[in-house]
């Protein structure tokens, strides 16, 4: 009996695969995330070279990011600052 409710209830359960939600679905913060927002913080405070530093470190660990492209337009000269302006 208690064999045929595991069968029954393996049966009906969802079946669940791993997955990588996109960058506009991820709830939690991520490196990535942080490394952009600190990029931000050392240009509002007119660190051009931290942020750059900032920016490259991004790019090299964490390539798969959100923010990796943006931080690579940027660091290009083509892209947004981490400032917004």
């Amino acid at each position: 009996m208690i064999a045929r409710a595991l069968v029954l209830a393996l049966a009906v359960a969802p079946f669940q695969c791993g997955s990588h939600p996109g960058p506009n679905e991820r709830w939690n913060e991520t490196p990535g995330d942080a490394l952009w927002a600190l990029a931000r913080e050392f240009r509002a405070h007119h660190d051009d070279a931290a942020a750059k530093e900032t920016l490259e470190y991004l790019v090299r660990e964490y390539p798969s990011s959100r923010w990796a492209q943006a931080a690579r337009d940027e660091l290009a000269g083509r892209g947004t600052p981490p400032d917004g302006g």
